[in-house]
């Protein structure tokens, strides 16, 4: 089950903080071996998966390397904190799950950006059986729904704002397809390339999706987290990162993804081929990574207007006070600069 955590407390953040401590430099260039690899520490937020995918082809295939860096990967999971660690100076970047996560940081007063969207579209889903009286998320007002408890302080808020939802309709959810199994009528959130293909293998039935993000939901997915004080000191370093992740994005979906998907095998022993090969098909179908602004401007595009949207809803809703300086929460220095071959396709 690909549980995610859709929020992170700004309270949980500011007691790990006080001052995120300064990202020691890791390179290992002596006089006597000037062209030693910089080494970097990636902690992912999740178990190894297709959605990480870009990253595991990248170290696959040789293009961290190829920009001067020893990366390893740190595969997240259950009560990993991604802000956490990065305050501890533990790693050298973190992923992000959504725009929540990066506003949230800034709220709480910590040195991170997010310098890098792997993802266009955040692929939260609402998922439904097969029926007739349902065929947009409009349809679903009124009706249960099942979510969990760190999503009602995030995407239900645009749910509400944008969709008219009401928290009366809020049913929880365990992470459990039982519930949902069971009840025909039952509606329920779930990850794109997660829930959707779980139940399809179970019941033989492909479930209807909705994809938040393609009715409007403005988050952006899978960030790369960089400390402040590594954007300022050593921007080359996080260049080279976001430069060499890009890259690996593009061989993953549209080359052979056997080589970053032999890593993740290798990371994650409960992820299976099968599973992988239908979440590369999502990815690509729905255009998770490639789509809006990255078709100009390149994988890992991120906009002053996106943000500008999605900051505005959830001031709107109560999340933010209005005077939150939001872009401080990225920085576009490093990205639109249209890498990648099939960049504008």
């Amino acid at each position: 089950m690909n549980i995610r955590a859709i929020m992170i407390s700004t309270t949980v953040i500011a007691a790990m903080l006080v001052v995120i401590m300064s990202v020691s430099k890791t390179n290992k260039e002596t006089p006597d071996n000037p062209s030693a690899l910089t080494q970097i520490t990636f902690a992912t937020d999740w178990k190894a998966q297709a959605e990480h995918g870009g990253f595991y082809q990248a170290l696959a295939l040789g293009f961290y390397e190829k920009q001067g860096l020893e990366v390893r990967i740190i595969p997240g999971g259950p009560g990993v904190n991604i802000p956490q660690i990065l305050a501890a100076g533990s790693v050298d970047f973190g992923m992000g799950s959504n725009s929540f996560i990066p506003l949230n940081l800034v709220q709480a007063g910590a040195p991170v950006k997010a310098v890098m969207a792997s993802f266009q579209k955040d692929p939260q889903v609402l998922i439904t059986h097969p029926r007739s009286d349902i065929k947009s998320l409009s349809d679903m007002k009124g009706h249960p729904i099942m979510i969990s408890d760190a999503t009602i302080s995030a995407f239900w808020i645009w749910l509400r704002e944008k969709h008219q939802f009401t928290d009366d309709q809020i049913r929880k959810y365990t992470f459990n397809l039982a519930p949902f199994l069971v009840d025909k009528k039952s509606i329920q959130q779930g990850y794109l390339s997660s829930e959707p293909y779980s139940i399809e293998k179970t019941t033989g039935v492909a479930p209807q999706i909705f994809l938040l993000a393609d009715n409007g939901y403005p988050s952006y997915g899978a960030f790369i987290l960089a400390p402040t004080s590594r954007i300022d000191e050593e921007p080359e370093i996080v260049q080279a990162f976001v430069d060499a992740s890009i890259e690996g994005w593009y061989s993953y979906l549209y080359d052979d993804p056997t080589p970053g998907n032999s890593l993740i095998l290798r990371d994650n022993p409960e992820m299976s081929q099968d599973v992988l090969d239908q979440a590369i098909e999502k990815l690509r179908a729905y255009g998770i990574v490639d789509s809006g602004d990255a078709k100009n401007l390149g994988i890992g595009a991120m906009t002053d207007q996106r943000w500008q949207s999605f900051f505005s809803t959830m001031m709107k809703s109560g999340v933010y006070e209005s005077d939150l300086d939001f872009r401080s929460a990225y920085t576009l220095s490093f990205v639109n600069k249209k890498h990648g071959s099939k960049a504008g396709q």
